[in-house]
Formats: structure tokens, sequence, C-alpha cells
């Protein structure tokens, strides 16, 4: 993945968390997406995974690099649709579950949730302009 599309902006995060963004579960991810205005790539992401239920960073590490592998594998899903518009995505990922989960499995909860979000994506206009 390149950098810029690493979500990294710290005003369009905290409106994400903050109420403006529409969010859904597909166990054991749950995805929050916001339309931003001004951002570099087609879509920027961001992966979170609790240190409440992961103590050990190693663990952390190996789930959010199948996460961002499983969104790499599977990311054209969602830029095809986004490709003719001038629309850019700010997408979260977060990770729910208290057990380690193959990529096999993430993969497949990925393309539901990169499908889902390009379906809705299509009709929504851009709603924050990025700073």
């Amino acid at each position: 993945m390149r950098k810029s599309e690493r979500l990294n902006k710290k005003k369009i995060i905290e409106k994400m968390f903050a109420g403006g963004s529409r969010s859904f579960s597909i166990f054991p991810l749950r995805v929050v997406w916001l339309p931003v205005e001004g951002l570099d790539a087609q879509v920027s992401i961001l992966v979170s995974v609790s240190k409440r239920r992961f103590k050990r960073a190693v663990k952390r590490n190996l789930l959010k690099r199948r996460i961002r592998e499983a969104y790499r594998l599977n990311k054209h899903i969602l830029l095809e649709p986004l490709a003719g518009k001038d629309c850019r995505l700010a997408l979260a990922f977060i990770y729910l579950s208290d057990e380690l989960t193959d990529l096999a499995v993430l993969e497949e909860k990925m393309k539901i949730a990169l499908a889902r979000i390009a379906e809705k994506a299509r009709a929504e206009q851009p709603v924050l302009p990025a700073e």
C-alpha cells in the first residue's frame, strides 16, 4: 500500500468517529466509512485492533497485516465503481473478535464489506472537505 492510501489526517478520523459517518459490522470486522473531498488517493484506510482484546503487539500487528492484505487483494471491488466519479472515501476497519482469524476468512468478509460500500457510495456525494 502506498502512503497516500493510509488514513492519517486527524480531523477526518475524528469526524468519522464523532458521528458523521456510516458504519456496519460483518463479524469480525466493523467498517466505518465517510465520503471526503481532497484526499490524495481514491480510498484511504485505517486499521485498528484493540489492545484490550490482544495484549501482545505481535498478535495485534499480525491481525492488522492480515486485514491490510485482505483489503489489498480485493480493493478493486471498491475502486472500479468509483473510478469515473470524483468521490473519495475514508475507511476504517476495526477488528471485533477476541480470537485470531485466518486470512481466508478475513478476505471473504472483506469482499462482502467492499461490495456493500461500493453499492452505497455510488449514490453518495462528498460531504467533508479535507484540510
